[in-house]
């Protein structure tokens, strides 16, 4: 028998004071504050973010560094990412996250090679500058088709004072590129939030108006817009990018995701920045709104319902000729969601879904769940601000469990008393609930699947999701609870 949202927000808050009685009382006096129900109605979800973790409590954030080199600038597929500090932080983040990319590698592309400094002692006593400086000559040798370079700093860059301005501007002059200092240094900030921020800083004093000649010789259409914030994890962006041009917009830029140089560069001419990781590059749209005019707006573009009210609502930043491509485009497609959801709802009707990601996602993928008939009745944001989660109350129902940079304790005593069909998380998590006999999905790049972006995607994700609740494997283990 289904709970009503009161008993739902009594039995939430129980278990929440029972999770908290595990821990010191400073400790929890900290945590509970990070905890909570969604009261229908709130301006927010009533708990704190963007607040440092605890120490010797596990967290599934990232680093500044990690926000910048993983997430925006690593992508930029013509360009050379140096990892300038010990090897260890550029290998963690080359083989992460699933940007695709049109091009050839090691000649004109580079997002899936690794590229380092490699301090040692001796660096950190003497400084790291001569170095640099030989890297980038290096570089310029094997890799001549490169665009441009990003030094992607690492903590000692920042501890030892190596002065990456000055080499870059130098070394940027001599070769006649673009060369960005990237001050990412992973102790900045409480999590990989502040590297976004700071990566987005970069591409505005970097590279916006830097580049006259490629500016002078771009021919403007009325119809010109940038996706901003999709990081083609499986190939998000190219589905998406189908729709816009399908309702007759042009996409002049997109990135980071299969991203150039160039685009970043051309961007100031859109009409229209359409925004999907908003945590991400929210600081750089304001900075492009102000400066030069240019509005944005963020859409969704997980689950036919959420796409259909993004499609009409960047066309209405347009005249009658793409509102009637928006709705012509909705038109087309949905026989093929409702023959998906036909499939698929059957199957997935009634089930329950704990959600705890970065980014976007623990908002923007409830939308998609509920078109299956599933509910998301908990989520959680690793990084997310308080605006993150103002905008979470416009997909949670009341008495939706939140929880905020959650640990591996709370998170499994959740799932254990909350008991949802299925977690949709990160790697950390996935082979505890897994081991736990409950399913699971990766829901920072898709489990080595997608797109989920898009109409296209939306298939693959009922198809996935479907796969991981009713595989016969659960039927050979059990969940704590049963």
């Amino acid at each position: 028998m289904s709970l009503t949202a009161e008993e739902v927000k009594a039995r939430n808050k129980d278990l929440i004071d029972e999770v908290l009685k595990a821990y010191p009382e400073k400790t929890a006096k900290k945590r509970t504050k990070h905890l909570g129900t969604f009261d229908e109605g709130n301006p927010d979800c009533g708990v704190k973010s963007n607040i440092k973790s605890i120490p010797g409590v596990m967290t599934i954030r990232g680093c500044a560094y990690a926000g910048s080199k993983g997430v925006v600038w690593g992508p930029i597929k013509d360009m050379v990412h140096i990892s300038h500090g010990p090897v260890g932080c550029g290998q963690y983040s080359w083989g992460s996250r699933r940007n695709y990319y049109v091009g050839t590698t090691g000649v004109d592309s580079f997002v899936t090679m690794q590229f380092t400094s490699d301090f040692q002692e001796k660096d950190i006593v003497f400084g790291g500058d001569k170095k640099l400086s030989k890297i980038i000559d290096e570089i310029q040798v094997l890799f001549p088709l490169n665009k441009g370079i990003s030094i992607q700093s690492e903590c000692p860059i920042g501890l030892i004072g190596d002065d990456i301005e000055a080499v870059s501007k130098v070394k940027g002059k001599e070769y006649g590129k673009t060369i960005v200092p990237v001050r990412c240094e992973g102790f900045r900030g409480v999590s990989q939030s502040l590297g976004h921020h700071i990566a987005n800083d970069a591409i505005r004093d970097w590279v916006f108006d830097k580049a006259p000649t490629q500016t002078q010789t771009f021919q403007s259409t009325p119809y010109d817009v940038a996706i901003i914030g999709d990081y083609n994890i499986g190939g998000d962006a190219w589905s998406s990018r189908i729709l816009l041009e399908e309702m007759g917009l042009r996409v002049i830029a997109q990135w980071s995701g299969d991203g150039s140089l160039a685009e970043l560069e051309a961007t100031p001419k859109a009409k229209l920045n359409v925004l999907h990781c908003y945590r991400s590059m929210n600081y750089i749209s304001r900075h492009m709104e102000e400066k030069y005019g240019i509005p944005w707006v963020e859409y969704n573009f997980f689950g036919p319902t959420k796409i259909e009210d993004s499609l009409r609502r960047i066309a209405g930043h347009f005249d009658d000729r793409i509102k009637d491509g928006a709705e012509r485009v909705i038109a087309k497609y949905r026989p093929l969601m409702d023959a998906v959801i036909a499939k698929y709802k059957p199957r997935l009707q009634g089930r329950k879904v704990m959600l705890f990601v970065g980014g976007l996602r623990p908002r923007h993928v409830i939308g998609a769940y509920e078109d299956l008939g599933m509910e998301v009745v908990g989520t959680g944001y690793e990084f997310g601000h308080n605006d993150d989660y103002q905008r979470t109350t416009h997909y949670v129902k009341d008495g939706t469990l939140i929880y905020d940079d959650v640990t591996g304790y709370e998170f499994e005593r959740f799932v254990e008393k909350v008991q949802p069909d299925l977690v949709g998380s990160g790697i950390k998590e996935k082979y505890v609930f897994q081991k736990m006999g409950v399913p699971f999905r990766q829901m920072h790049s898709w489990d080595y699947s997608g797109p989920y972006h898009g109409y296209d995607g939306f298939a693959i994700f009922a198809r996935d999701m479907d796969m991981a609740i009713n595989a016969p494997v659960w039927g050979l283990t059990k969940a704590p609870w049963k």
